[in-house]
């Protein structure tokens, strides 16, 4: 069983604090996060943690930002446990229902069946939630598919059910990949090859007729090239797991590469958008 070290912050003010915090968490090598209202819960596994962990955390020596923390140890059941009794089935436009194993049964055209264990991604996130919104209202038929930084990977088993006939789902997290492999199996998903890594395992010639990628600004931007790359034309980009206050730039640099912007989507204060590839 795996044992984490789980730290939790309290971030002023909350944003953008709380976003940079967590990109820079998980280039040190944190694998998961929960945000509330105070700040962010940020997971590493034991074996993973050293004293200096959070050495070259900048944001922790920032002027602009108060954080303060505290971090224990604990075991991999009490997540689940709390998942257990947290966890509500949600519906999305009143055609995919997300539930876990022990819901019941729910009519819908689509049903998914997520065991969320450590990894991002149950639908319940305004950022997933609207990624959903979007397979939901576009076509998938016969699309080749990369949802990157695929969490539970619910984004891709919606985009096969919707029939997608072939997808990449790719996490840098261990626990993810594992994770996602288990929820393929179990919404019987046969199109869906799941890999650990990161944007160096995305292929660097067109490939995708859709790339999804709903991860944070930062990564976002750094990896829009190799997105663009990897685009077939025409192609469609679904980005998430960015503010109001970002898609400004998140444009800019989407349409820097020739990939134009569509629409997009508002849920609190979390951005959803669409851009083609022409």
């Amino acid at each position: 069983m795996a044992v984490y070290i789980e730290y939790d912050f309290s971030v002023s003010p909350l944003q953008p604090g709380t976003e940079i915090l967590i990109a820079e968490l998980g280039y040190a090598g944190f694998e998961s996060f929960v945000e509330n209202e105070e700040g962010v819960k940020a997971y590493i596994q034991k074996e993973e943690w050293n004293e200096d962990v959070l050495s070259n955390i900048q944001i922790l020596n920032s002027q602009e930002f108060t954080i303060t923390y505290n971090h224990k140890e604990i075991e991999q059941v009490n997540w689940n446990a709390e998942w257990e009794s947290n966890f509500e089935p949600i519906v999305v436009n009143e055609e995919c229902a997300v539930r876990a194993p022990f819901h019941t049964p729910y009519n819908a055209p689509y049903e998914i069946v997520i065991e969320p264990k450590m990894s991002f991604g149950t639908g319940h996130h305004e950022t997933t939630f609207m990624m959903l919104q979007f397979i939901l209202e576009n076509d998938f038929e016969g699309k080749t598919v990369l949802d990157m930084g695929c969490g539970t990977s619910v984004l891709a088993i919606l985009a096969e059910k919707r029939g997608a006939t072939q997808l990449d789902a790719i996490d840098i997290d261990e626990w993810c990949v594992e994770n996602s492999v288990e929820n393929c199996e179990r919404n019987h998903c046969n199109a869906i090859t799941v890999q650990q890594g990161n944007a160096a395992l995305i292929p660097s010639q067109p490939t995708y007729d859709v790339v999804i990628a709903n991860i944070n600004r930062n990564i976002l931007l750094a990896d829009m090239p190799v997105y663009e790359k990897a685009l077939r034309a025409p192609g469609t980009l679904y980005l998430s797991g960015f503010y109001k206050e970002d898609l400004p730039i998140i444009r800019e640099c989407c349409e820097s590469l020739e990939m134009q912007y569509e629409v997009h989507k508002q849920k609190n204060n979390w951005i959803a958008a669409k851009f083609k590839k022409a």
